[in-house]
């Protein structure tokens, strides 16, 4: 399962699709959506994100389980590096792994200081590049204090992500070749809202990983996309997500088609979002 998602990353046309488990103890109205719309067939894989915003949410690994269960394709599980230690880490990743879930979304994580939980602290021993070197630790069959393990884990697959945005390149630059220097075998962007963004950001992956300190790396840049069909998700997106350029085009044509009706304002950001995937296709798998 994960091999051939691998191998599609590698080699040919890549596309998992990005979940985010609600505040509820159950995963099962996601997977009844993504059933009764058929998502399943269109894509390579899912991911679950882990409590995103430092919001309550169901678990993300349980999430993926439930997720490869049911569709019988590979699941990224997101791990924020904010809510656990070194220990819980790896502990998790013991759990998950007997149970097939090999493949993890790293990241710092959100500060718990804009949770809805309160009074709630976050852990940080580490970035998210402390997760990809558990990994590289497990795949080699010792823990992350060099203790080896009676029998050793099935391969972990680690992937990253980056800002898709940044007033200097340099600073985006310098964040891939860190994680491709730690083992990622994909960099996830926030999401591109234009062609010209999503072709810098293949530009600075290749020569980040030409300059590696990874000469081994397989490394491969996965473009975010995010469908706005609404002008407040684009005015929020602008204001309130670090790390995302929409241009002023779409922010315009948003509100235009808001002034004629909801019908009309979901038509035009469906059909800039749609036309800005094709294009990207073109130039990217």
């Amino acid at each position: 399962m994960f091999d051939q998602l691998l191998d599609k990353l590698q080699n040919g046309r890549y596309i998992t699709l990005e979940t985010t488990p609600g505040h509820m103890p159950t995963i099962k109205p996601i997977i009844d959506k993504i059933s009764e719309l058929g998502l399943d067939k269109k894509v390579d894989g899912f991911s679950t994100t882990d409590n995103p915003l430092a919001k309550l949410k169901y678990n993300a690994i349980l999430g993926a389980l439930s997720l490869q269960n049911s569709f019988n394709k590979p699941v990224l599980a997101t791990v924020s590096m904010r809510d656990r230690n070194k220990i819980a880490l790896q502990s998790d990743l013991l759990g998950a792994n007997d149970h097939n879930v090999r493949a993890f979304l790293t990241l710092t994580g959100d500060s718990a200081k804009i949770s809805d939980q309160p009074n709630s602290k976050g852990v940080f021993e580490g970035d998210s590049t402390l997760m990809l070197d558990i990994i590289k630790c497990f795949n080699a069959g010792i823990d992350y204090a060099g203790k080896p393990f009676k029998i050793k884990p099935e391969p972990i697959y680690g992937y990253s992500v980056v800002n898709s945005h940044a007033k200097n390149d340099k600073t985006l630059l310098k964040k891939m070749s860190k994680k491709i220097d730690h083992g990622t075998v994909g960099i996830i962007t926030q999401p591109v809202y234009d062609l010209d963004n999503a072709k810098k950001m293949v530009e600075l992956h290749a020569k980040a990983k030409a300059d590696s300190q990874n000469p081994n790396s397989k490394s491969e840049l996965i473009l975010g996309i995010f469908p706005i069909t609404k002008l407040r998700t684009a005015q929020f997106l602008t204001a309130h997500v670090p790390g995302i350029h929409v241009p002023k085009i779409w922010l315009d044509n948003m509100y235009e088609a808001s002034l004629v009706s909801p019908e009309e304002e979901f038509k035009v950001g469906f059909d800039m979002s749609k036309k800005l995937f094709e294009d990207i296709l073109d130039e990217h798998p």
